[in-house]
């Protein structure tokens, strides 16, 4: 079975939608340090576009990580563990098959 035509339990939409919106709070949180810092920072204009610029990508990349589609869920999940926003454990309660599947992918 492919990872897009893997069946979800209501148990596991529930596990996964809690861990998906973890892990959005985690790297939203981080961007708004960020930024903060790096306003504090502006001293001219090319400052100023500079900061624009890096948030107009960040949007584009967080928009487009961020889809919550049971059918890329699984590798979503691995990209969100590869860099730092969550973790294998917090799966927890999801299908053993769906583990392995997020743990192998996460380390590719």
């Amino acid at each position: 079975m492919q990872a897009s035509e893997t069946e979800w339990t209501d148990i596991e939409k529930k596990i996964a939608r809690t861990a998906f919106e973890q892990a959005y709070k985690r790297e939203i949180d981080a961007l708004l340090k960020q930024v903060q810092k790096e306003a504090s920072t502006l001293v001219d204009l090319g400052d100023l576009w500079q900061l624009h610029d890096f948030l107009s990508a960040k949007r584009h990349e967080i928009e487009g990580k961020y889809d919550y589609q049971y059918s890329v869920l699984l590798f979503i999940f691995a990209e969100l563990i590869k860099e730092g926003w969550l973790s294998l454990n917090e799966l927890k309660g999801l299908d053993q098959d769906k583990l392995s599947k997020v743990a192998v992918l996460s380390r590719m």
